[in-house]
C-alpha cells in the first residue's frame, strides 16, 4: 500500500470522526476528556477526534414501557393482578444520563410500587371503577420523582385486572343474581303500571258514563219541561180564544148548548158504566140543570 492511499484513508477516518449527523429528535450526550462537555443537537456536528466522544444517545420522542404483571392486594384481602403501560418523554438528555443509572428501569419500579399502594386503598368492586384514579396517582407519584431524571411522565394506564378464579365466580352468581332482581322489578313495576292503567280506565269510563247519564237526565228533564210549558201555553191559548168567543155576539148561547151536551154524553156514560145510576132530584127539570151550570159559568166571568 503506498503511503498517499494511506494517507487518504487516515483523512477519510478523520472526517468520519470528525463530522457527526444527528437525526431529528434525538440527543447525543458528548464527553470531552471524560467529562460532559455538551448536547448535540439534530443536524451536522463537529468534534474533536480522540479527544471527544458520544456517551450517551437518547431519543426525544414520547416511549411507551409495558409494566409486568404483579400481584396486589386489596383493601378487603384480595389478591389481583395487574398490568399497565406507562408513556414517558426525555426533556433533559444532561439529567437522564447522569440523573439515574437507568430511568426505564427506575420508572418501571416506582410504577409497580405505586400501583400496589393504590390498590391497598380500595376494596376489590372499587379497583374497577377507580381506573382514572389509580392512572392519575401513578403518574403524579412517578412525575414528582422523575424531575431529577430528566424524564416527564406523560400517562399511565391500567391494561388488565384480574381476580383470582374464585373471585371470578362469585363475581358472576353476584350479576347474575342482580339481573334477576332487576328483571323481576322490571315485571312487578309492569303488572303495577298495567293494573293502574286499568283502574284508570274503569274510572275514566265511569266518568263518562255518570256524565252521559248527566247529559240524559237533563235533556229528558228539559223536554218534558219544554213539552209541559207547550201544553199549558196551548192551554192558555185555547182558554184564551174560549173567552173570546164568549164574548162575541151569540157566545153564551154556544156555550149552553155545549153544556147541555156534554150533561147529557157524561149521564149517557154513567148508564153504561153501571147497572146502578144516581141522578139529581131535579134531572126531569134540564133546563134548570143548564141554568144553574150557566150560572156558574156567568160568576167566572171577569167583571168589565
Amino acid at each position: 500500500m503506498t503511503p498517499l492511499l494511506v494517507l487518504l484513508v487516515l483523512v477519510v477516518l478523520t472526517i468520519l470522526m470528525t463530522v457527526k449527523v444527528i437525526p431529528q429528535q434525538t440527543a447525543y450526550i458528548m464527553e470531552r476528556l471524560g467529562k460532559f462537555y455538551g448536547v448535540l443537537q439534530p443536524g451536522i456536528n463537529f468534534i474533536i477526534p480522540f479527544f471527544d466522544r458520544i456517551a450517551y444517545k437518547y431519543t426525544l420522542k414520547e416511549t411507551a414501557i409495558d409494566i409486568p404483571e404483579q400481584i396486589c392486594i386489596t383493601r378487603d384481602n384480595v389478591q389481583v393482578r395487574m398490568d399497565g403501560v406507562i408513556f414517558i418523554q426525555v426533556i433533559d438528555p444532561k439529567k437522564a444520563a447522569y440523573g439515574i443509572a437507568d430511568y426505564t428501569f427506575a420508572v418501571i419500579q416506582l410504577a409497580q410500587t405505586t400501583m400496589r399502594s393504590e390498590i391497598g386503598k380500595l376494596d376489590l368492586d372499587k379497583t374497577f371503577e377507580e381506573r382514572m384514579t389509580i392512572n392519575r396517582a401513578v403518574v403524579q407519584s412517578i412525575d414528582d420523582a422523575a424531575i431529577g431524571w430528566g424524564v416527564k411522565v406523560l400517562r399511565y394506564e391500567i391494561k388488565n385486572i384480574t381476580p383470582p378464579q374464585s373471585v371470578l365466580i362469585a363475581m358472576e352468581k353476584q350479576m347474575q343474581a342482580e339481573r334477576e332482581r332487576r328483571a323481576v322489578i322490571l315485571q312487578s313495576d309492569g303488572e303495577k303500571q298495567a293494573a293502574i292503567n286499568v283502574a284508570e280506565g274503569q274510572k275514566q269510563k265511569a266518568v263518562l258514563e255518570s256524565e252521559g247519564l248527566r247529559l240524559r237526565q237533563i235533556n229528558e228533564a228539559e223536554g218534558e219541561a219544554a213539552a209541559l210549558k207547550s201544553v199549558a201555553e196551548a192551554t192558555a191559548e185555547s182558554i184564551r180564544l174560549v173567552a173570546a168567543a164568549i164574548q162575541t155576539e151569540g157566545g153564551m148561547e154556544a156555550v149552553q148548548l155545549k153544556v147541555a151536551d156534554n150533561y147529557v154524553e157524561q149521564f149517557g156514560k154513567l148508564a153504561k158504566a153501571g147497572n146502578t145510576m144516581i141522578l139529581p132530584a131535579n134531572f126531569a127539570d134540564m133546563g134548570a140543570m143548564i141554568a144553574a151550570a150557566m150560572s156558574i159559568v156567568k160568576s167566572s166571568e171577569p167583571k168589565k
